[in-house]
């Protein structure tokens, strides 16, 4: 699947989810998207900034507590590999709101403390 019938496939979702809601729940549904892809881009922005390159990045996981405070320390937040928004466009088909819904989570529980004001509870909207 290429990025053209990915893209066609989520506004066919997306419309027939926008029949079943209001309009603007819809538009928060949207925009919190479009917010977790900018944050997934920025995330990917500094690490390459900083020297990760691409087998680095695709290691990131939870389970390297000191890189995952380095990251969270620095922008605020930290997105695992498997939860980056272009690993979703990857993953084509195989791409489930559990991928959603885990990322979220994940999400909610990496905010660096110091940025809880700024992040917590974004994606409240999506959590539904």
């Amino acid at each position: 699947m290429n990025k053209q019938q990915l893209a066609n496939k989520i506004w066919e979702s997306a419309n027939k989810m926008r029949s079943k809601i209001e309009a603007n729940e819809y538009k928060d549904y949207i925009l919190g998207f479009i917010f977790y892809k900018y944050l997934s881009d920025q995330e990917i922005k500094f690490l390459k900034e900083n020297d990760f390159d691409d087998d680095d990045i695709s290691n990131l996981d939870e389970n390297d507590q000191e890189t995952v405070d380095y990251i969270r320390q620095n922008i605020g937040y930290f997105i695992s590999y498997d939860n980056l928004f272009s690993t979703w466009i990857s993953m084509g088909k195989d791409f489930d709101v559990s991928n959603v819904r885990d990322a979220l989570s994940a999400f909610e529980r990496l905010i660096w403390p110091s940025h809880k004001k700024v992040f917590e509870n974004i994606f409240h909207t999506l959590d539904t």
